[in-house]
């Protein structure tokens, strides 16, 4: 048999089955047709006044109606929810943190501070506060820890520190003079400390002595920056602040060192260990905006020294913490000023024709954005009971981070040095590009004139950045 004839008889034997399907189709679509015939034709007989009662058809049994009931609001809420499952996550996050957040926050609020005391009422606790008796933060600092039952020593460099010191008028707050710049000086001066604390003193007389414990030693770096584009600050400038804002309370940690790294209670005594603080503040750092300059570069390597200083004692179990600080409202405690602060459209024009063109209208539009000088402008800041709150919870170990970021904008705007693109944070600053640029202009008139005026300091292109009390006085306070 050929293949075409198997293919004729394939085809053959098909085409039953062919038939079966097709007349099954007809025959389903005939008997549906009759049956809606059917039921339409008994709906018109059993509802026509003309047929007799007993000869209209019954009819069948129809389901009920659906009934559409209103969804409540617990089912629009699990409809959603279904249907916003990673949306509902983070919503969820978020309330969870903020509920742990404002729980935690009320019962540091509730927390009983104080410092401990002898029995018969005795202050047992020292602290120790290195910055000038003159800042805000150092005032205000001081008289929370003597509040709190510390007894305070403040670190003064001069006899005006010692005034200040004495000024406050509180019998527990004492100046402690240490001369930084000269280290045989301070040497003595720790020494004179450390025998002081190693003597036991009574609260009144008759009463039992006691030997009195370092607790900590608190750093406090000057607060306030000059902002000023790189070109126009001279070297000289740059010097005297490294040496003020940085080499000075490095030295300050330094002369403290042997202190801390011994034992200094007697024996039989129970020994408490010191601890560090370094404050540093932390919005202009975070974001190193321009024309910040001296702050960024003095507090960037605070930090640094921080670090390494933590890695250095963690081995002698001293805690080194270093607190970040944002913005706080110093009002009571910040003298008011007779004479304003220069404005910086003002102060622009002071510079020399090139740095005006190149940096003018920029400085300008940055010194009136959010954030100048360190401050968010339209905001009055935390309130330094936060921060003293704060700083008792590192004291007393509560609080064991090695940093802790305190005060309006700590936190946001370390998160936005981290993560937000430089050009970004510039532009929100009102930082634009600069189109017009000044011409070059040689200043080299011979060998003779350029070497006086290297000679006599008087380069045009550079202007002094000294802060006017500075120039007033005369002298040079380490510590502002």
């Amino acid at each position: 048999m050929s293949a075409d004839d198997q293919q004729f008889l394939d085809l053959l034997s098909s085409i039953p089955n062919q038939i079966r399907r097709y007349s099954g189709d007809v025959a389903d679509y005939v008997d549906k047709a009759v049956d809606k015939v059917a039921d339409n034709v008994r709906d018109v007989l059993s509802t026509s006044e003309w047929v007799p009662e007993y000869m209209r058809p019954t009819l069948p049994a129809r389901p009920p109606p659906v009934e559409i009931v209103p969804m409540s609001t617990l089912d629009r809420l699990q409809d959603w929810i279904s249907r916003h499952k990673i949306l509902t996550g983070i919503i969820v996050a978020g309330a969870g943190y903020a509920t742990y957040r404002t729980v935690r926050h009320g019962k540091l609020l509730r927390k009983a501070r104080r410092a401990k005391r002898a029995r018969n009422g005795g202050r047992l606790e020292v602290v120790v506060i290195a910055g000038s008796p003159s800042l805000p933060l150092t005032k205000s600092l001081s008289l929370d820890m003597e509040r709190k039952g510390f007894i305070v020593y403040i670190v003064c460099n001069t006899i005006d520190d010692e005034v200040i010191v004495q000024s406050l008028s509180r019998p527990d707050i004492k100046p402690l003079g240490i001369d930084i710049t000269d280290p045989p000086s301070a040497g003595s001066s720790i020494e004179r400390f450390a025998t002081y604390l190693q003597t036991p003193h009574a609260a009144v007389p008759r009463a039992k002595a006691g030997f009195l414990s370092l607790k900590a030693v608190i750093l406090i770096p000057s607060l306030n920056y000059q902002t000023s584009p790189i070109a126009t600050i001279p070297p000289s400038s740059f010097a005297d602040l490294f040496n003020t804002h940085l080499l000075h309370p490095i030295l300050t940690i330094q002369s403290f060192l042997p202190l801390l790294t011994s034992r200094i209670t007697p024996y039989g005594e129970k020994s408490a260990t010191p601890k560090v603080l370094v404050f540093t503040p932390s919005i202009i750092s975070s974001i190193n905006p321009p024309f910040h300059a001296p702050e960024a570069t003095v507090c960037s390597a605070l930090s640094a020294f921080t670090e390494v200083l933590m890695a250095e004692l963690r081995p002698l179990a001293i805690p080194v913490t270093h607190i970040q600080l944002g913005t706080f409202d110093f009002t009571g405690f910040t003298p008011i000023r007779s004479n304003p602060e220069m404005l910086p459209a003002a102060e622009a024009r002071q510079w020399p024709e090139s740095a005006r063109l190149a940096y003018g209208k920029n400085y300008v539009n940055q010194s009136a954005s959010v954030i100048s000088a360190g401050r968010i402008r339209g905001l009055r800041g935390s309130s330094l009971r936060d921060l003293h709150n704060a700083v008792f919870d590192v004291i007393d170990g509560s609080e064991q981070s090695d940093v802790v970021r305190i005060g309006l904008g700590a936190g946001l705007y370390g998160f936005v040095g981290r993560w937000a693109p430089r050009g970004l944070v510039s532009w929100m600053m009102g930082i634009r590009k600069v189109h017009e640029l000044s011409t070059w202009e040689s200043s080299y008139t011979g060998s003779g004139s350029e070497k006086s005026g290297s000679e006599n300091g008087e380069a045009s292109e550079f202007i002094p950045v000294a802060k006017e009390d500075e120039v007033v006085h005369g002298v040079h306070n380490v510590w502002k």
